[in-house]
């Protein structure tokens, strides 16, 4: 099984790509209208640097989750106890962000946030009616004005054969948001877990635009929408030398948002970061 990408322009987009997700978790869009130069530009300038030593001078925070990730304190995947091969930064609305890369991830930022809108919007139309009326307000007001949607920055460095046996790049896990945004990187590696527990390949078009359901939609939908467990695995061969670039947007609602009976958004983003032992 293939996923299958859907063109934004065709007139059935919309019910195309909900279909798509609730079946796998995953949507891929093409002929999309984020400028893929300037995801192209982007993947280049903050490739330099994590090239720099500048990035430790943006050591993230722990009260404000922004800044600069180093490998040492790279995430472990929920039930896994191997860190993840990756080093990563954080760009939040008010968050720091080195002078010289401001002005075009924050453009990156915004125009994708104007994009997730549309996107979340699609999701509540093609809904069945029982399941709309699980949500405490439209999706797509969720994420209005949210200062926790966050844009993550990722770096896979190069492989060097010294890695911990056993770690990959990123373990197996579900995202905790509403749906996440992601630009196809300038590598292939993204797998998605299919409903039998087999791994499907994201298809990885330099162009595509990929999106999967987190785990805030599926509490918001009663499960109707399922949150997609994925994983980057390690590139072999020629591509080992290789650095990998990604760009998720995790679109977060504002803390007071009403999930469900159980949950605000914020009761449930601080249960998930205790767990993920970064709170």
């Amino acid at each position: 099984m293939q996923l299958p990408t859907v063109d934004y322009t065709a007139e059935n987009a919309a019910e195309q790509f909900v279909e798509s997700l609730r079946n796998t978790g995953f949507g891929v869009l093409k002929n999309h209208p984020i400028s893929q130069e300037l995801v192209e530009s982007i993947y280049k300038n903050w490739q330099a640097f994590f090239n720099s030593n500048e990035k430790h001078d943006f050591l993230f925070s722990k009260e404000t989750q922004d800044g600069y990730f180093p490998p040492e304190v790279s995430e472990v995947a929920k039930g896994f106890t191997k860190k993840d091969i990756k080093e990563y930064y954080h760009v939040y609305p008010k968050g720091r962000v080195p002078a010289q890369l401001e002005v075009e991830i924050r453009e990156y930022y915004r125009l994708a946030n104007e994009f997730a809108s549309t996107l979340l919007s699609w999701v509540q139309e093609y809904a069945p009616a029982d399941v709309k009326a699980k949500f405490s307000i439209d999706l797509k007001d969720m994420i209005s004005n949210s200062e926790q949607t966050l844009l993550r920055v990722l770096h896979y460095p190069p492989m060097t054969g010294d890695e911990e046996p056993g770690a990959i790049r990123a373990a197996a896990h579900g995202d905790i948001n509403l749906l996440t945004v992601l630009p196809a990187a300038n590598e292939p590696g993204l797998q998605v877990q299919d409903k039998d527990g087999g791994w499907l390949d994201v298809p990885c078009d330099f162009g595509n635009l990929i999106i999967n359901i987190g785990d805030m939609l599926q509490e918001a939908s009663g499960g109707y929408f399922p949150s997609t467990i994925h994983r980057v695995i390690n590139p072999t061969g020629k591509a080992s030398d290789k650095s990998r670039i990604s760009l998720p947007l995790f679109l977060h609602p504002r803390p007071d948002v009403v999930l469900s009976e159980r949950y605000t958004a914020d009761e449930y983003l601080n249960e998930r970061l205790r767990e993920l032992g970064v709170k």
